[in-house]
Parts: structure tokens; sequence; C-alpha cells
């Protein structure tokens, strides 16, 4: 490895390490190189940096080695947890409101869950917790549109983060890869972050929904600290946060 490189591997680090993550473009403008350098010198460093959707992280951050999140994996993992978690969720849930199901593999759960005849209407982004709420003949869907991401099923667009603020939730029932006490809870596709966000600011009630596994863990895309939920949701039941002098139970 030649000095110049090392020398952009170390400012790239430093880089890293104060801000979380850093777009593709800010890092080639940071280094003073093009845009193809700075992938060549990622997939030199594999172990040290990682490249999703546009955005350089810690390889480290992403866990597991640095392995990307895949759906079918992560569709089987801690898959009992996960449906715990979820009948807890249920409790939450009240006739005749509207609320958000987020993305992911955990939330599907709370889909199928969702008995037939309990009337709510459902706002979602992702096809495979949509795709058991079609059946449920009780259930208004409300599924948002854009880009299909197959990452995580899910769409994408402009219009539906606008759909999406123009609706208003009694519920928001957000999931994610990745819960810590000083670094918040965090996912690991940087498109989600815009529906999470717009969910959590346009409902009454919000709900982490995420088994204990995801403790710990950092994922790469940021979206909100854990102080920010009225409750977290784990197979161990609800935990209640107290915010602006109200306590969430089930």
């Amino acid at each position: 490895m030649s000095k110049a490189q090392m020398k952009r591997i170390d400012a790239l680090g430093q880089a890293i390490a104060a801000r979380g993550v850093l777009h593709l473009r800010e890092a080639a403008g940071l280094l003073g190189v093009s845009e193809m350098t700075v992938r060549r010198d990622i997939a030199a460093h594999s172990g040290r940096f990682a490249y999703l959707g546009g955005h350089i992280v810690n390889a480290a951050d992403l866990g597991g080695g640095g392995t990307a999140y895949d759906l079918a994996s992560e569709a089987d993992s801690h898959a009992r947890a996960k449906r715990q978690a979820c009948t807890h969720a249920l409790a939450l849930l009240h006739p005749g409101e509207t609320i958000f199901v987020d993305c992911g593999t955990t939330l599907v759960h709370l889909a199928e869950q969702i008995p037939d005849d309990l009337p709510l209407t459902v706002v979602c982004y992702s096809l495979n917790v949509a795709d058991p709420l079609r059946a449920k003949p009780a259930v208004r869907l409300v599924l948002l549109g854009g880009v299909y991401q197959p990452g995580s099923d899910s769409f994408s667009s402009e219009d539906s983060l606008a759909s999406l603020s123009r609706i208003g939730l009694d519920a928001a029932f957000v999931s994610a890869g990745g819960i810590h006490a000083e670094r918040g809870v965090s996912c690991s596709h940087f498109h989600e972050v815009g529906y999470k966000k717009r969910a959590m600011a346009g409902a009454t009630r919000r709900y982490l929904v995420a088994d204990r596994s995801k403790l710990d863990r950092v994922r790469p895309a940021f979206f909100a600290g854990l102080s920010e939920f009225d409750a977290w949701v784990s197979e161990d039941g609800v935990e209640a946060r107290s915010q602006k002098g109200r306590t969430i139970s089930a």
C-alpha cells in the first residue's frame, strides 16, 4: 500500500469515527480524489469499511463480521422471540385506530397476528407486512409505493414519504436492527430512516418492537434515541418509558 493510500485510509477512518457514516461523495471531496478511488480503497480494506447504498460505515458496526443484512436469513433469526414481542405489541392495538407498521422481519409477525375482525387502518411500505394484512376483511390497508428495495422487501420514494406525513397516526410500531444506550436506535438500510422518523413524528404513540438480541448492537443508519419511544416491546413484554409526564403500558 502506498503512502498516499495509507493517508487516505487514516483520514477516512477518522472521519467515520467522528460522524458514524459518510456519503461516498463527501468522502471523495474530503480526500481530494475521485469516487472510484474511494471505492477501490474501501474494497481493499473490506475488513475495516463497508459500503451500503452510497454510504461508508465501519464494518464492525454491521455486526456479524461486516455481513450485510439479508432478509431471508433475518427471517429465521430469533423468530420465536420476534413473534413473542409482537404478541405483546398486539395488546397495544385498539379498534378503529390508524397505525403504522414498519418493514423488516419482526413486524410481519404483528401483521399475521392481527385478528380478522379487528377494525384498523394499517399504513405500511413493505410487501411482507402487507401480504398477511390484505386477507383480513376488517383491515383497511394503505401500502406506500415507490422504488422496490429488495434488501428489505420494501418501497421508497419522496411521494410516499410526503403521503405518510399527511396521515394522522394513532400509533407507530417501529422495528430496529440495533439498540444501543449511547448510539441510539439504528437500522441497516438508509432509505428506511425517513419512514421511521415521519411515522414517529405523526403518531400519538410510538412503540419500538425488537427482540433483545438487538440490544448493544449498532447498525449504520441511526434514526432515533430510545427515549423518543413510549415503550420498547420485546419478547419479555412492554417496557414502558416515561415521556412528557405520561407512562404508557399494555
